[in-house]
């Protein structure tokens, strides 16, 4: 992928975010309770109910959920014993990466595709496979990618105008 590379051994992500995402979400039940949360579990008795977790583990989840703004907790005011989870935008902007661990998990784990099946409301059609897109929606390949420092990004039309220039020679 090119000359320049990511700092490998950024492991607090000063450079690249994703040490900062694996703190927050890097541990499978972390991933689960937030497919629970997707599918409409809010309760700590919930979530331990489904997901067969042990209540330490759940707490200890779940706070760190909540220190990282991924969930929201709230008393209800009904009974102040029982507290909601909720995702935040923060957490519900998790969902791409989500379906794409999914799709992942469908092709090369389980190789058959899951269900209940994500569709979209208008059409209740499947949704399609979570790709990497260039700025103007076009699906890229591994192949079609290069790392460039931030610095060196052009206008989009100054970067045609070298590329043509670099082919031209």
């Amino acid at each position: 992928m090119g000359k320049l590379r990511e700092p490998l051994n950024d492991i607090y992500g000063n450079n690249c975010a994703l040490p900062l995402a694996l703190e927050a979400m890097g541990e499978r039940w972390s991933f689960m309770i937030l497919r629970a949360a997707f599918n409409g579990v809010h309760h700590f008795e919930e979530f331990q109910q489904e997901l067969g977790i042990a209540r330490n583990i759940l707490s200890n989840r779940l706070s760190k959920l909540v220190d990282h703004g991924i969930m929201a907790r709230e008393v209800m005011a009904e009974d102040r014993r029982k507290v909601q989870y909720q995702l935040t935008q923060k957490g519900i902007e998790l969902l791409p990466a989500m379906i794409a661990l999914r799709q992942w998990g469908e092709k090369w784990g389980a190789g058959v595709p899951s269900t209940p099946v994500l569709v979209d409301t208008r059409d209740e059609q499947p949704i399609g496979p979570v790709t990497i897109t260039a700025h103007d929606g076009r699906s890229l390949a591994y192949g079609e990618l290069v790392w460039k420092h931030r610095s060196e990004l052009q206008p989009l039309g100054q970067a045609r105008v070298r590329m043509a220039a670099v082919a031209a020679e």
